[in-house]
């Protein structure tokens, strides 16, 4: 883990990303379809290989129905 707030927020969704995913029963392939976000994009959110921007979260989050974004208690 690292001390910058900005990669704890990232760290933070990929987690809760994670859990919103098994919650639901779905792979990344439905999580894609259902959300528009490509399956690629999503890897790589849960990966850490990317920060996410506003409307791939807003996108992930309506599909899912529950918050992704960890606020800034992170």
């Amino acid at each position: 883990m690292t001390d910058h707030h900005g990669a704890k927020v990232a760290q933070a969704l990929a987690l809760r990303l994670t859990a919103a995913l098994e919650t639901a029963g779905w792979s990344v392939a439905e999580l894609s379809r259902r959300s528009g976000v490509s399956r690629l994009t999503i890897a790589n959110v849960l990966a850490g290989r990317v920060w996410p921007d506003l409307l791939t979260v807003a996108s992930l989050e309506l599909a899912l129905e529950c918050d992704l974004w960890p606020g800034r208690d992170v």
